[in-house]
């Protein structure tokens, strides 16, 4: 059984099955989800879990090299971005309209649904290689 890290099944079957350059989009419970894209859906409540909470888990597992963020949630939701800067740094960010973000979140591995309800609380996670001796 696994000790630490996530435990939900779904996500770490996603998460250890991504090779460079794969994608994963951890989305608000209202992100449409593409035919034929898996859905691990985490919302249980309004709220809960939170976006943020699932970022924080996601990315403690997870080695990246880029993220994706739609340019409305500078406006439509800073306290959400800002939260979001403090988890990746800014030069990983790359910037797309909400209507882009949705046409490639047609490519991820997977969408991580969330129970959050504010909007543009999405983002595409690019998976990097990590090929040090190191156990971080």
């Amino acid at each position: 059984m696994k000790k630490l890290g996530i435990i939900n099944s779904d996500i770490t079957k996603v998460l250890t099955d991504l090779g460079h350059m794969d994608q994963i989009c951890i989305a608000d419970a209202g992100l449409p989800v593409p035919t034929g894209t898996k859905k691990i859906d985490l919302a249980l409540s309004k709220g809960f879990p939170s976006f943020l909470d699932v970022l924080r888990l996601v990315l403690a597992d997870m080695w990246i090299e880029k993220v994706y963020l739609a340019v409305e949630i500078k406006t439509e939701n800073p306290n959400v971005y800002e939260e979001i800067k403090k988890m990746v740094p800014i030069s990983m960010i790359e910037w797309c309209s909400h209507s882009e973000f949705k046409a490639m979140s047609k490519n991820s591995k997977a969408i991580i649904r969330t129970g959050e309800m504010t909007p543009y609380a999405n983002i595409i996670l690019q998976s990097n290689v990590h090929f040090t001796e190191d156990t971080e």
